[in-house]
């Protein structure tokens, strides 16, 4: 890498000199080991959730809305309070079960649209929240029946640019396929190049992580990767990042050198309710937090409104890759058939 880490060149935008075809590239299956990615997945899945599952972006509850989703078999509302705090728990009513994320929220209380029975957030009537959080970005329900891990007082959110200084936008899309099938696909970074040359050129893994110790679990340097953002034509956006998952359904990927240094992409897979024919489901919510020491940058914040849209649907076009990459592997894994 060129540019020298957390420190942008004056001018962020290269020219590929001698570009090299779709079909010339290099190979990479060699080195996209399945028992490697298979490795690092279940390292992924040997650590700790605290059962924390996200469920949406903050900004995509505003106060006087609710949010209606199922976690595995859970049913789950969620809404703020009269404080803005964000409130969730069953999503059924207790009385006569009726679809609480249907009812109106009044004041900061939700209120059942069948028969009235009124809900702040705190117990009542046999209705018991859930623990809940607000990282800012994204939202998180604990539901210890469905992870059934130690509970822990806050999810695992990682190191990401303070929202202030950053601009950010989330991504949701959903799959018919497991969170292993998502997580999978974001430690295979080989194939970036390959199955996504409109957005990645010149890809390298420069580095994979290493088994870690036996007395430090957490000893995980993760994927590292060069790689090139394409622009337009020849011009491409040089960096290097890191690829890590904190915990078993979260994979981040951290710009650690280059343009946007400090910058984060987080794909956090929650698992949902099976479709009409009983194949698994996987909601995808991808949080996309970019930050920059240049001057400038103070623009881009102030544009963020007129930006979210652009970055939410670039991420939706590798989505609709990745997804169905994630799709395919659980297709494979279904029937036998899955060479990894």
């Amino acid at each position: 890498m060129s540019p020298a880490a957390g420190r942008p060149s004056r001018i962020p935008l290269r020219l590929r000199r001698a570009p090299v075809p779709w079909d010339r590239q290099a190979p990479t299956w060699r080195e996209a080991k399945p028992g490697l990615i298979a490795d690092a997945l279940k390292r992924a899945q040997s650590r700790p959730s605290g059962n924390w599952y996200v469920i949406g972006a903050s900004r995509d509850l505003p106060p006087g809305r609710t949010l209606g989703v199922t976690v595995g078999s859970t049913e789950v509302v969620a809404w703020r309070d009269a404080e803005g705090r964000l409130r969730t728990g069953p999503g059924a009513c207790p009385h006569l079960g009726a679809p609480l994320r249907d009812s109106p929220v009044r004041c900061g209380t939700l209120v059942c649209h069948w028969h009235g029975l009124a809900l702040n957030g705190r117990p009542f009537a046999g209705w018991e929240p859930f623990p809940a959080f607000d990282d800012g970005v994204l939202l998180w329900v604990r539901l210890d029946r469905v992870g059934g891990e130690t509970p822990s007082e806050r999810p695992y959110v990682p190191v990401r640019p303070r929202v202030r200084d950053a601009v950010e936008a989330v991504y949701a899309g959903v799959g018919r396929c497991e969170p292993e099938d998502v997580v999978a696909n974001r430690l295979d970074p080989w194939h970036g190049a390959w199955f996504h040359p409109y957005s990645f050129v010149d890809l390298t893994v420069t580095g994979t992580p290493a088994d870690p110790p036996a007395d430090s679990p957490d000893d995980d340097e993760g994927f590292m990767v060069d790689v090139s953002f394409k622009v337009a034509g020849r011009l491409v956006v040089p960096v290097r990042a890191r690829f890590t998952a904190p915990e078993p359904r979260t994979v981040v990927m951290h710009i650690v050198e280059g343009e946007g240094a400090g910058s984060v992409v987080e794909t956090h897979a929650t698992p949902m309710a099976p479709d009409e024919r009983g194949r698994p489901r996987t909601a995808v919510t991808e949080a996309l937090v970019a930050a920059s020491d240049r001057r400038g940058f103070a623009v881009a914040r102030a544009a963020a409104p007129l930006l979210r849209p652009l970055m939410r649907a670039s991420a939706g076009r590798l989505w609709r890759d990745d997804l169905a990459y994630a799709e395919r592997r659980w297709e494979l894994r279904d029937s036998g058939r899955f060479p990894g």
